[in-house]
């Protein structure tokens, strides 16, 4: 089964219920495997099968659910088609684009109406599928997609300018409810406060004051409250739940109606309009806040991307330079970078000496030196010299992009904690209705027995009309609406809501700006249950970089032609080496090229060889001058019929001191030893010591013999019963697999290539990357560089994370657990209860902003942490 992905970017969420109700019903569709929603971020990531389900269809199950996923409807120019057939080829391949909702082509008007989800699909991709058509498509360049335009213009995607409308449009409707509640407000405080209260009728006039009060309200009640009117008819008519809205509309809805009915002479009993307002400018006011708040949580990740180039200066073959717009630079293009300059795209030096300002993909404050041969990340800044660097990458495959990427798509994948919080908003707005419904019965048909009972306790001060219900003056149907109406807008499922995936999306970006990349919330809350960690050595902790050490000659002797003769005389040095560098060229693992180039380097003459086998986990076996040669260990030869112990004093020295030896056999001769270090990371001592003292266990894998992984392992810190030695790559998964036989959660750390299974069997794995591959598929946290001490830093965020979580979550809860019973006491008027309902949910994100200035690289204290 073919499988896509899409990422959509959906409006009209309010809470937690409503991301469950999208998801529910997108894995309601055939062809569907899998929806995430996240309210927070307001995004929705689907698994489909599109010979089942269209993503027309996926739109339409969001839509039919009372939410818009964003699109964008773009005209075309088509040319060279004759005929309906050209359109309708046109159509197909526009359609056949992951992304695209749907497309009509015109062949009278030569034209393609197509409409897609942005997140997926540029505008170029458009334009391709109709050259793969065969056809011609009519380029504009306006920039509207952010990839198109002049340089330097501003690149806002559909989501930053639909999330600012909506801080505009919420900050209009707050401002307009404010001009309006402040004179409800002021009429309130004179009623409250002064000792003559509020005249009868409005000054001058024979109307009640009430009819004020009334024409201040409606509007308000019309113009803010319609959105959660409309809301809430969808979510209880259409998905036959209840959401956040429904709260919110019943909460101020009871205050208006049941004013309108006391000014209508219908009910005895107070005006409310101050409070019907009031509730929804609070509510609103909190809408304005925390979309004010979801911008600043994703401000950071959008940074990234406004620290892209605009231009590139290209080099032409003659030497001249011109400056292009970013978009058309190619793989394969020369760019020039001046000092100061940013590096346009990820490419490798060819020419020139410099340092590198890396900090904004690594987060490594030091300026890194580059030369002809290194790699460099689009993006980052040079700093003192002139570089000459040729693009291996551009748009959507560079570093930068996939970061974001990779982040966009963690953050749609929630921690397993938010299950706990989904399955409590499943029920929580129901079980309020029914609390709220409860309690007002029980203040309607028990005042005295209740109010009484109010009078004992030491918020007695705060009661709103226990008092008054003692003496008489307020009704006690009028009390039992206010408790209605307080206990169904005190409690807020946003805020729980939120909870998690606001702390999810800051803890992700702070990993991106510190090149610690989760592949996803669940695996970000993962991380901190780490209990062993295990890494691989070469390139690892080590810095894969071998080099030739030394050379050992013991074995039969060569006349001057080279051939190896039948004395007992020995093979020097030299044709050692020869022997072993010749039958090792063709060779590219890291081991054989060290030979290589240390026999180069000696100025020996090599041959290539004549035959050539590579046996993995032992060794090679070629055909060097017409002698079979063997490079490798003691299995290799031991294979092959020649008895490697005479060499085992020589080999054991070598690998105590950590060095790789290798045997080396000539026509079914031991000839000598060869061997290469490989010298340990600066930081993989203070790495290994950082996770011991937080009491996690420390392992090493590799395929070197025993004595080598002993020797690196004691200088780095590692317990030598911690070791496996000569394990073959395939077999690293095993060894994992049987240390996690236990239960034991094990995160291994490898470099992603050769340790791919081992990763990939893991609880947790951990790539080292280059800096630039940073899309490492088998693993699930990628270290932008190859520190092993950024292993430390990964289960820093995930645990800082996770404690940022929990303290969302305790405040929502703990918040619910406090205010509902107030409320449902009568100690609560309703305008306080939505002031603090608002207030909760800014809260939660407020306190998860706040977790932006949090430092992976500091090993916080717990005061230190709840402090901040």
């Amino acid at each position: 089964m073919s499988s896509r992905t899409a990422h959509l970017d959906i409006r009209g969420m309010s809470c937690a219920n409503c991301s469950r109700t999208v998801g529910d019903a997108l894995e309601a569709l055939d062809g569907v495997s899998e929806a995430t929603v996240n309210f927070a971020t307001d995004e929705g990531t689907v698994e489909y099968d599109p010979e089942e389900v269209s993503l027309a269809e996926v739109y339409d199950a969001i839509s039919q659910a009372g939410y818009d996923a964003i699109s964008e409807t773009r005209s075309i120019g088509i040319s060279g088609m004759s005929c309906a057939n050209c359109a309708d080829a046109n159509r197909r391949s526009l359609e056949s684009l992951p992304g695209v909702v749907d497309a009509e082509v015109n062949f009278a008007t030569d034209e393609a109406v197509v409409t897609y989800n942005p997140a997926d699909v540029t505008l170029d991709d458009l334009y391709q599928a109709v050259e793969d058509a065969g056809y011609t498509p009519i380029r504009e360049n306006d920039g509207d997609d952010g990839s198109d335009g002049d340089a330097g213009s501003e690149r806002e995607d559909a989501r930053d300018v639909a999330r600012n409308e909506e801080i505009r449009r919420q900050k209009r409707l707050t401002l307009f409810g404010a001009a309006l509640s402040v004179p409800l407000l002021v009429m309130l405080a004179v009623e409250l406060f002064t000792a003559g209260g509020l005249p009868a009728t409005i000054p001058g006039t024979e109307i009640p004051m009430g009819w004020l009060a009334f024409a201040l309200a409606t509007p308000v009640q019309v113009v803010l409250g319609r959105e959660f009117y409309a809301n809430s008819y969808k979510a209880i008519v259409r998905n036959r739940t209840a959401n956040m809205d429904v709260l919110i509309a019943m909460g101020s809805s009871t205050a208006y109606l049941y004013s309108v009915a006391v000014l209508l002479g219908l009910l005895a009993g107070s005006l409310y309009f101050d409070t019907a307002a009031l509730i929804l400018v609070f509510i609103t006011l909190g809408n304005y806040l925390e979309a004010r708040s979801k911008g600043q949580a994703s401000e950071a990740l959008r940074s990234l991307l406004e620290l892209e180039a605009d231009t590139a200066t290209l080099l032409s073959d003659d030497g001249s330079e011109r400056e292009v717009p970013l978009d058309e630079v190619e793989v394969g293009d020369r760019m020039k970078v001046r000092p100061g300059e940013k590096i346009p795209t990820d490419g490798v030096v060819v020419d020139g000496d410099s340092a590198v300002d890396e900090s904004m993909v690594t987060g490594e404050s030091v300026p890194v030196s580059k030369e002809p041969g290194d790699e460099v990340v689009g993006s980052t800044v040079n700093q003192n010299g002139v570089l000459v660097v040729e693009a291996t990458k551009v748009g959507s495959e560079t570093a930068i992009q996939q970061i974001v990427s990779l982040v966009k798509e963690a953050q749609g994948r929630q921690p397993e904690i938010q299950n706990l919080a989904d399955r409590i908003s499943a029920y929580f707005v129901p079980a309020v209705i029914v609390n709220a419904l409860v309690w007002g019965s029980v203040w309607f048909l028990f005042p005295e027995a209740l109010a009484g009972f109010i009078q004992s306790l030491p918020l007695w001060g705060l009661v709103a009309g226990g008092p008054a219900i003692a003496g008489g003056s307020v009704s006690t149907f009028e009390f039992a609406v206010v408790v209605f109406a307080s206990a169904v807008l005190i409690a807020c499922p946003c805020a729980l809501g939120l909870a998690t995936p606001a702390a999810t999306m800051v803890g992700t970006t702070i990993g991106a700006q510190n090149g610690v990349l989760f592949k996803g919330g669940d695996i970000l809350e993962r991380v901190k249950d780490v209990e062993t960690v295990v890494f691989d050595k070469t390139g690892t902790l080590t810095k894969g970089e071998m080099t030739l050490t030394d050379v050992v000659a013991l074995g039969p002797a060569a006349d001057g032609s080279g051939v190896v003769t039948a004395d007992d005389e020995a093979l020097d040095e030299t044709a050692v080496l020869r022997y072993a560098a010749s039958a090792e060229r063709n060779s590219e693992h890291p081991l054989a090229r060290a030979i290589v180039t240390g026999a180069e380097e000696r100025g020996i003459d090599l041959s290539d060889p004549e035959a050539f086998e590579n046996v993995p986990g032992h060794g090679i076996r070629a055909t060097v001058d017409g002698q079979t040669v063997l490079v490798g260990n003691r299995k290799l030869l031991s294979d092959d019929g020649i008895d490697p112990s005479p060499a085992e004093d020589a080999l054991r020295a070598l690998e105590d001191d950590g060095k790789t030896a290798m045997l080396v056999a000539v026509d079914g001769e031991l000839a000598g030893i060869v061997a290469d270090a490989d010298e340990v990371k600066d930081t993989a001592r203070a790495a290994v010591s950082a996770l011991r003292e937080r009491g996690t266990e420390v392992h090493m894998i590799t395929g070197d013999n025993e004595r080598t992984a002993r020797a690196v392992a004691a200088q780095v810190g590692i317990d030598p019963s911690n070791v496996s030695a000569g394990v073959l790559p395939e077999d690293k998964a095993d060894a994992v697999e049987s240390l996690q036989s236990d239960g034991t959660k094990v995160m291994m750390v490898g470099d992603g290539v050769n340790d791919a299974p081992a990763l990939a069997a893991a609880f947790v794995g951990t790539a080292l990357g280059s800096g630039t591959d940073v899309a490492i598929e088998a693993a699930d946290v990628t270290l932008m560089r190859d520190d092993p001490q950024d292993v430390v830093k990964a289960i820093r965020i995930s645990e800082g994370t996770l404690s940022k979580i929990k303290q969302n979550l305790f405040w929502a809860l703990g918040y619910n657990t406090a205010m509902i019973p107030l409320a449902s006491l009568g100690l609560l008027q309703p305008v306080f209860a939505a002031g603090a309902m608002a207030f909760s949910s800014v809260s939660v994100l407020a306190n998860s902003l706040v977790f932006r200035t949090y430092k992976p690289d500091h090993d916080y204290s717990l005061f230190d942490f709840l402090r901040r």
